[in-house]
């Protein structure tokens, strides 16, 4: 499994299958190649969005503002760039439930 989708010196991207309206916010594993994510938040007015750049965040242990959605904003699959982990690095740091 890939589920790097592009990377950089100092950043890397990653796809992402979101689960809004859900009883908790967590990462349950992988769906194919997209890490799947449970948020507490509605699909609404980019709320969803801002859960799951704070779960990925709290989860990989950044600071605020390294975790953004890139694309799929509307979407259920997305894209997610990590600011300051290279692939190597996020792979170590992920859950590695499902795999």
């Amino acid at each position: 499994m890939q589920p790097i989708t592009g990377q950089s010196a100092t950043s890397c991207r990653i796809t992402v299958k979101v689960i809004p309206s859900s009883s908790r916010d967590a990462v349950t594993g992988w769906l194919g190649e997209a890490l799947k994510l449970k948020v507490r938040a509605p699909a609404e007015k980019g709320r969803a969005n801002k859960a799951v750049e704070a779960l990925l965040t709290r989860e990989l242990g950044l600071s605020n503002g390294l975790v953004t959605i890139v694309s799929g904003h509307t979407a259920a699959m997305k894209i997610v760039e990590i600011s300051s982990l290279r692939h190597d690095e996020l792979l170590k740091l992920l859950p590695i439930v499902g795999k």
